[in-house]
């Protein structure tokens, strides 16, 4: 199974760099970038979206929003999948982020192992061909 090209946002280095030693661990997951704020994370999608199956963003970050990212041109028309991660994941929140286009939206302090089981998922349908 073939790795997930996967960008992180998320504003915390703590939570990033343990959410990339999970997933990398856990997962069919390299990470190829980060960003900590909404302004580098639309420009680095900007240029490279088409080259990514998985973003995951945080909601609250150091400047901007996950929101922003999410609602970013440059991710209109991507193949990538659009996760997000956070801990304000309320029911008004998940609908916002699904209405922008999330494909999936995980509490960050009880459904890590949904989202490793999502990125599984995801890898298995993108290697046979049906994921879409």
């Amino acid at each position: 199974m073939a790795n997930l090209r996967t960008y992180i946002v998320e504003d915390s280095p703590v939570i990033r760099e343990n959410l990339v030693a999970t997933l990398e661990e856990l997962a069919p997951v390299n990470v190829v970038g980060t960003a900590e704020d909404e302004a580098t994370a639309v420009v680095w999608l900007s240029v490279n979206s088409q080259q990514c199956d998985l973003v995951i963003i945080d909601i609250f970050l150091k400047s901007g929003s996950g929101l922003g990212v999410l609602a970013s041109p440059h991710l209109r028309n991507t193949k990538a999948k659009l996760v997000v991660l956070s801990n304000y994941a309320t029911a008004d929140m998940r609908q916002k982020c699904l209405e922008l286009g999330a494909d999936k939206v995980f509490d960050k302090s009880n459904e890590i192992d949904s989202l490793v089981n999502y990125c599984v998922s995801h890898a298995t349908e993108r290697d046979a061909g049906t994921s879409h």
